[in-house]
Parts: C-alpha cells; sequence; structure tokens
C-alpha cells in the first residue's frame, strides 16, 4: 500500500464563532474552496487535502489548544513558492492570530521557507515552501520493503 497523502484535518474550536471567522478567511486566502458551513462545522478543500474547524463539546467550550499537550503539534500546509509564504505574512497582519515566527529559512530540508502562526484558539499552523519534492525524493527518506 502506498497512501496518496493526508485526506483531510479536523481541529475542534475552543471559541467556535471566532475561529470559523478567521478560517472563513484564512482558507480561501490558502486556495481551499469552502464545502461545509454550518452551525458546527466550517469544511474546506483544495491542494489534495481538507481542512475543518469544528464546534467543541459543551463541556469543553472556552479552552485553548495546548500545544505540546498529548495530541496535535500542528499543521503544516505546503506552499507552491516562496512568495506564497511571503504574502501569508502580509495577509495575516490584519488577522485574528498570532504570528510566532515570521517567514524564514529553516534547515528541515534543503530550501525550507516557512511562517509559524496560530489561530484564535492557539492552534500552532504553518505555511512551508520547499523547493521540488524536498525530502519525499531523498534515498536517505525513502523506506525500502523488505525482498522476500
Amino acid at each position: 500500500m502506498e497512501i496518496n497523502g493526508v485526506a483531510h484535518v479536523f481541529v475542534t474550536a475552543g471559541d467556535f464563532e471566532r475561529s470559523r471567522a478567521f478560517y472563513r478567511r484564512l482558507l480561501p486566502f490558502l486556495g481551499l474552496t469552502p464545502v461545509m458551513d454550518s452551525e458546527n462545522v466550517f469544511y474546506c478543500v483544495g491542494g489534495r487535502t481538507g481542512f475543518a474547524v469544528q464546534r467543541p463539546a459543551a463541556e469543553h467550550a472556552g479552552e485553548r489548544f495546548v500545544q505540546n499537550r498529548v495530541g496535535l503539534h500542528h499543521v503544516c500546509f505546503r506552499a507552491r513558492s516562496r512568495e506564497d509564504v511571503d504574502a501569508l505574512h502580509s495577509f495575516l497582519e490584519g488577522e485574528d492570530c498570532v504570528v510566532v515566527r515570521e517567514p524564514r529559512d529553516d534547515a528541515w530540508a534543503p530550501g525550507y521557507y516557512s511562517i509559524l502562526f496560530e489561530d484564535p484558539d492557539g492552534v500552532r499552523l504553518e505555511l512551508n515552501h520547499v523547493p521540488g519534492r524536498g525530502l519525499f525524493d531523498t534515498p536517505e527518506r525513502q523506506v525500502q520493503a523488505p525482498l522476500g
């Protein structure tokens, strides 16, 4: 078997109305198309993935995301160019979010360039650009199936 990417990611918002308002602007800016916008879920698709924000269970309303607790650490979207990362940085200046780290080069892969930010509930989001296929094509990252 070889999977074909990540089909979708759902995050649960402590303040659904505030987060939905943020994602209603962010996700279409990233090129995702809204396919569901209900009283409990906002869901978009594009770039071979889906991303949704959903209302929390009543007993968890108002809670905030804690990055290093067990579970999700962050979500990273892949951009087609460094300019896309810079464009997102400009877009985020007037948004209801925190820019944790402005666009910069990193050593995660050759040419890795990214921005790190948090949604209104503190969920960490990243947009990165890696030229070509990045680490997906390097032999040291490929797992070989046992012969047999």
